[in-house]
């Protein structure tokens, strides 16, 4: 694309250079610079962009969207605005043009359940509407390309991109999702959302947001977006799905002007559920709506997995497919890669590993266990380091208070001390006899998977899918479902 049809949009403040230059692609990771491509040179809260445009010109870079102009780049063209962040959205949305307006697309925000609630919203789409893509914390699926997910929602020149690639291969719908740190930061910017999802909220990331009523303002953002009227290539009714059961729902909806459709378990919501059977094989449930009643199974245990449930049939009901349609397909709901996934032994141990690293997530997980314990529940958990050290106490009470015995272990500490993020969960602790430290992950698995028999429960706690763990100076490679599943068969050889 000719870069003076990128610009004709863009609310410039100045611009040295020539608009006859073709533009390949648009980039704000110097490392990933392309020839041809436009350099975002933004400011961010932890690097200065500005810095790496020598890098990103090396690399092949011929324009640069920059708050600066700069004399000494004299083949290069320069874009030029005080606040480059609040362009990068439009400029990206416009150079990949506007993809979001060419598929339905859910954006899902919360504390806890993102994850499940997408690959479930996924599953429906795919069946209902056509191939769904999905952009979240485990992985981006782009039509037929998967790849590993780097964050849970990209930059939003990424996200442009990705959702291009979306349309290229036939998609018909995506889904997101949507972090707080995102709609902070304005990396949803020009995404056309078509459906909001409110999970819950609940104490987590107050490092960033300082308060509850911030982290809440945040996630609101995701609601007024709906506000916004862009051009659809279809008419898709605009809908916020809010949890009715969450204290917080009201807020999340302030400034919203699309229609509400609400979900929840305690409150007779326009999707609603009762009946609820829990078991280690799945869950079943009956679902309410329109005064009609169907029975839901879903291959997902836990009570907190009703809920995920009820959100996408919810969105799905909100495009009126009818429930006796969507009831049938959540038998096949995907189980998803390190939400309370088993890991198969030799030993005939019940090891679960899951993605929980809030009190809240772990007490989840704790009720979900307890329904089917026949023994002890051992846990084994750490908190990742440069992260809300608020929680860290809470989660060594919950764990106490849930757990039959616990082992604090290493997350991923980042550049923080270990020790001190493991002192800071004992003291979540009254009783010393209920669980002790080891700093080595591995070491930590051994010790439970030692002390267990076949009525127990282990829960490895805290990195879920992650394959690696991270250290102040190095990442190593750390998968908790590989390293269970190698300690029982070491120890069954034994």
């Amino acid at each position: 694309m000719k870069l003076k049809k990128i610009v004709k949009e863009i609310p410039l403040k100045q611009f040295k250079g020539s608009k006859e230059i073709e533009i390949t692609g648009v980039c704000a990771n110097s490392k990933l610079v392309a020839p041809g491509n436009l350099f975002v040179a933004r400011r961010g809260r932890m690097e200065d962009g500005t810095k790496y445009i020598p890098e990103a010109i090396s690399a092949g870079a011929v324009a640069v969207l920059t708050d600066i102009y700069d004399p000494s780049l004299k083949q290069i063209a320069q874009l030029i605005h005080p606040d480059v962040s609040s362009l990068e959205g439009l400029l990206s949305a416009h150079f990949y043009q506007h993809p979001s307006s060419q598929l339905f697309t859910v954006g899902i925000t919360g504390t806890n359940g993102k994850t499940t609630t997408s690959f479930i919203i996924k599953h429906l789409l795919d069946v209902l509407r056509g191939p769904c893509g999905l952009i979240g914390t485990i992985e981006y699926i782009l039509g037929q390309h998967r790849y590993q997910a780097t964050r849970t929602t990209p930059d939003v020149t990424t996200n442009q991109k990705m959702l291009r690639e979306m349309v290229q291969q036939n998609c018909q719908s995506a889904v997101m999702e949507v972090t707080s740190h995102a709609l902070d930061q304005g990396r949803v910017d020009h995404v056309d959302f078509d459906v909001a999802v409110f999970t819950n909220l609940t104490l987590d990331h107050l490092d960033y947001h300082r308060t509850m009523e911030d982290y809440c303002k945040a996630k609101n953002m995701l609601f007024r977006l709906l506000s916004s009227n862009q051009k659809k290539k279809k008419n898709y009714k605009k809908s916020a799905v809010v949890n009715i059961d969450s204290p917080w729902h009201q807020k999340i909806l302030e400034g919203c002007s699309a229609s509400v459709f609400t979900y929840g378990i305690a409150s007779k919501a326009d999707l609603y559920a009762d009946d609820i059977l829990l078991n280690s094989e799945g869950s079943c449930f009956t679902a309410h709506y329109q005064n009609r009643t169907v029975k839901v199974q879903i291959p997902l245990v836990g009570r907190y997995n009703v809920y995920n449930s009820l959100a996408a049939m919810s969105v799905a009901l909100t495009q009126g497919f009818d429930i006796e349609q969507i009831a049938p397909l959540m038998k096949l709901a995907p189980k998803v890669p390190g939400r309370l996934e088993p890991v198969a032994n030799p030993l005939d141990l019940k090891i679960y590993v899951d993605f929980a690293h809030s009190d809240d997530a772990l007490i989840n997980v704790f009720e979900c266990l307890r329904e089917f314990k026949k023994g002890r529940i051992l846990c084994v958990f750490g908190c990742g380091g440069e992260r809300d050290q608020s929680k860290r106490p809470r989660m060594g009470q919950a764990a106490e208070e849930y757990a039959d015995f616990t082992i604090i272990t290493s997350d991923n500490p980042r550049s923080e001390s270990p020790e001190a993020i493991a002192a800071q969960i004992a003291a979540g602790f009254k009783r010393k006899d209920s669980y002790i430290m080891d700093l080595d992950r591995r070491a930590a698995i051994e010790k439970a998977i030692s002390m267990a028999n076949p009525d127990d429960i282990i829960l490895i706690a805290g990195k879920g899918h992650e394959p690696y763990q991270i250290f102040a100076h190095k990442t190593i490679e750390f998968d908790d479902r590989k390293v269970a599943a190698e300690v029982c068969q070491q120890l069954a050889l034994k």
